[in-house]
């Protein structure tokens, strides 16, 4: 099953609208790397083929979660490759291995309620301590490779945007914009209105991670036990109580 899809569309040509020229549409959709693309040597060759099989500018529309690192790392080298300009819009979300084929467009636009995320990759491994320390050596490598792409995108400095990965940071659409991620937001068709523009969000799952363990483990600390001042002990008491039966 692919995971993505091509359509051509018309739509009224740049120059002259009562004119309609044929519009290419990719929409990727869903988690990025079906299991056919590695089972299947034919399906990175199908996918080329179909990018390939107009000419022209072409949108990219993601709303994906991500997935497969090296099956984005294909897509991304293809959509680079490809001769018609590129245009990438984010209507929902381009998170993890989906934000790496965002990057690849010539111009990136973004929903105003879209997110963007970036993390450090991850594996699944197992083996004695050489193979766990080749697996470690084998993230930093593929950590490397994303940098490259959102630093020719972004132009940030790579220990930024290896911090920003580190921290598993999202964006909304403004912060995307700031970060330079994104070149602007998808404009709706009117005003808009004059009001002052909202300030970007940064959330970075990590620090909200150990921020809301913090607040947890604060509210069931113990507080200290206060002895109140009117006190007295069980012996006393037992005491008294004997001295008023002696007494009865």
């Amino acid at each position: 099953m692919k995971f993505w899809d091509f359509v051509t569309n018309q739509a009224p040509a740049p120059d002259d609208p009562e004119k309609t020229i044929e519009e290419r549409v990719l929409t990727l959709d869903g988690p990025i790397g079906a299991e056919s693309w590695f089972d299947d040597d034919v399906t990175p060759v199908l996918f080329k083929d179909e990018l390939n099989a107009g000419t022209g500018d072409i949108t990219v529309w993601i709303n994906s979660p991500g997935g497969d690192c090296f099956a984005a790392a294909q897509i991304y080298n293809m959509l680079r490759d490809y001769k018609g300009r590129v245009t990438v819009k984010i209507d929902g979300i381009a998170a993890s291995a989906a934000s790496v084929i965002a990057m690849a467009g010539d111009r990136v636009l973004v929903s105003p309620v879209s997110m963007l995320m970036i993390h450090n990759p991850s594996t699944v491994a197992m083996g004695d301590h050489n193979d766990m320390q080749k697996a470690a050596e084998m993230l930093e490598s593929v950590k490397d490779s994303i940098i490259n792409a959102y630093a020719v995108k972004t132009g940030l400095s790579r220990n930024k945007l290896s911090q920003l990965m580190e921290d598993e940071t999202w964006m909304d659409a403004k912060m995307a914009v700031e970060l330079h991620f994104a070149d602007a937001m998808i404009e709706r068709t009117k005003n808009e209105g004059t009001g002052a523009a909202p300030k970007g969000t940064l959330f970075k799952s990590r620090r909200m991670d150990e921020a809301v363990t913090n607040k947890v483990i604060d509210h069931y600390k113990k507080p200290p036990v206060e002895t109140p001042e009117n006190t007295r002990k069980a012996s006393d008491c037992y005491e008294r109580l004997n001295l008023l039966k002696t007494m009865m």
